[in-house]
């Protein structure tokens, strides 16, 4: 099976949020019948305005930093902090001063509170001179193509 790759970031952004949402764009990475996980670039001043939804979500900020409101509750985020916006709360992001990106994974439904998922899997057996040590792969990112027209070299991303 070859290696799935999905671009994000500069240039596969689109208008992104619920209705009064601004200064946001994003890109759903995946999407299937357990969840998406989108990324989404805030630029200065923009917000994801104030609404709640059946799902539980995770805001995972990965870059810049801004504002989170759940319930009541208001707090700053920065980089390397994930908040947890949970089923049917409100709950909001912004940026004042500066720009935020985030990666947000919203899962299908409430939480797991039903009965335990359970993966199931079955083990190969190796073949006669196999070794049970994995051996070192090699490769390399596919080539990206850059569109200079939609590149915004202000946005402080690499190219």
């Amino acid at each position: 099976m070859p290696i799935e790759v999905r671009r994000f970031g500069v240039g596969f952004r689109r208008p992104e949020g619920p209705p009064g949402t601004h200064g946001l764009t994003g890109q759903v990475i995946h999407s299937d019948g357990r969840g998406v996980v989108s990324e989404l670039a805030f630029s200065r001043g923009g917000a994801i305005a104030p609404h709640d939804n059946p799902n539980t979500t995770w805001f995972c900020v990965i870059e810049g930093g801004g504002w989170v409101l759940v319930g009541d509750e208001r707090r700053r985020v920065a980089a390397g902090e994930a908040v947890l916006w949970p089923a049917g709360v409100t709950h909001a992001a912004w940026t004042d001063h500066g720009e935020m990106r985030a990666i947000v994974v919203e899962f299908a439904g409430a939480d797991d509170a039903g009965p335990p998922a359970i993966l199931e899997g079955a083990g190969r057996r190796l073949g006669p001179g196999a070794s049970a040590r994995p051996v070192r792969g090699e490769g390399r990112l596919a080539e990206r193509p850059v569109d200079p027209d939609r590149l915004d070299r202000t946005s402080g991303e690499p190219l």
